[in-house]
């Protein structure tokens, strides 16, 4: 039956037809355009070369969040823009998203007042959609809350609440009801290059990456719109659109690593996440209960390339047990890891770009047109992918 349901989507995708839109890419991202397209009534299909998510947007840290750090750097519309699209995300989908409380341990007479009036500005921030007020806590509620926290030198904390999430399996929700919403939904298939006519690009041309399934090997979609929506692989599919005799243009996107590793649940019992509010490179590492276990991250490495299956620096390992070790009362070692994996974030890069440092670059989405007609839409978050929907439909 699974290879006969693959033979139909192939056909279909075979078919002469010119669709309302075709989107290259099945991560967060484009499955939310194919959804909001065919929600309004478009004929909408999507191609993805591997499986729905299996880049950046199954490997996430699992929380569906505004960004406190964010905050921290000023950027107001997107932490805005990411608490509403919070509240939307455990409003549909409350089976695979939920509020979770976080706890940030204060080992500085300052970090109670510092860090508690900035979590206050999260909640007003979120307004009416706030998952719960933050509160000042004692040393004593602290570690009851957080019992593996490191207890010596600790001065009291602050409790917050984001929302956490199961971005693969949101993905394939995503999927499935846009599918049901008539959106032809398709892995395992690949744009190889685009159609273009008079300048104009007006489709694709596919090929099954499993032809053992029965499928056509090649075909032709065509369609008025097409959407590059590969996340960090964006700037493949605008080499495809490339006019000959014109210079290449720069690069669209900064790739950058996000390593997670995952210990045992024992390094921190309890269901409250923690929070270490500044790293020793500036960051914000999470320590967030997940299906029994415990993920410890994340980091914010550039890296020149965008591999399909991007390995840890040994160096980031080194550096997320070292921080964690600082607030856990037990320091997770390197034989305590029992799982790590890498996402590669497309953060967008600023023009006249001089190696700025990853962690500095914009969080924000970015669409633009192409002379040809073609929408590249990249950067951005998990969270914030309805709002990117809605913003590359607008320029479509």
């Amino acid at each position: 039956p699974q290879a006969a349901d693959r033979a139909v989507l192939l056909a279909r995708l075979a078919e002469p037809r010119t669709w309302d839109l075709a989107v290259i890419g099945g991560g967060a991202t484009g499955l939310g355009i194919a959804l909001d397209a065919a929600a309004r009534g478009f004929a909408v299909a999507l191609v993805e070369s591997h499986d729905f998510a299996e880049g950046t947007s199954s490997r996430a840290t699992k929380l569906a969040h505004g960004g406190v750090r964010y905050l921290g750097q000023g950027n107001i519309g997107l932490v805005r823009e990411a608490l509403a699209e919070r509240a939307a995300m455990l409003a549909n989908a409350p089976h695979l998203a939920q509020p979770l409380p976080f706890v940030m341990p204060a080992y500085q007479w300052w970090e109670r007042g510092f860090y508690g009036v900035g979590l206050k500005a999260y909640d007003a921030l979120a307004g009416r959609q706030a998952l719960g007020g933050t509160e000042w806590l004692s040393a004593r509620r602290t570690l009851e809350l957080l019992p593996g926290a490191r207890a010596p030198g600790l001065h009291c904390g602050v409790r917050y609440w984001d929302g956490q999430f199961d971005d693969a399996r949101f993905a394939l929700a995503l999927a499935r009801t846009a599918a049901a919403r008539g959106a032809l939904c398709v892995n395992h298939v690949a744009a190889v290059r685009l159609v273009r006519e008079a300048g104009r690009v007006r489709g694709l041309v596919w090929r099954d990456q499993d032809p053992s399934h029965g499928g056509r090997t090649e075909g032709t979609l065509r369609a008025h719109c097409v959407v590059n929506a590969t996340g960090v692989w964006v700037d493949q599919v605008r080499d495809m659109d490339h006019d000959e005799g014109v210079p290449a243009r720069p690069p669209l996107v900064a790739p950058s690593q996000g390593v997670h590793l995952i210990v045992e649940r024992d390094f921190l019992p309890g269901s409250h996440a923690l929070l270490v509010p500044r790293t020793a490179d500036g960051r914000v590492l999470f320590a967030v209960p997940w299906l029994g276990k415990v993920i410890l991250g994340t980091t914010d490495t550039p890296r020149p390339d965008a591999v399909r299956e991007p390995a840890p620096y040994a160096a980031d390992v080194e550096f997320i047990l070292a921080e964690a070790g600082r607030y856990l009362a037990r320091a997770p070692r390197r034989e305590d890891v029992r799982s790590i994996w890498v996402g590669l974030r497309p953060l967008v890069r600023p023009q006249g770009d001089d190696g700025e440092p990853t962690r500095e670059l914009s969080r924000e989405h970015t669409v633009l047109v192409g002379r040809s007609g073609l929408v590249t839409v990249t950067g951005g978050k998990w969270t914030t992918y309805r709002a990117m929907a809605e913003d590359v439909l607008a320029r479509a």
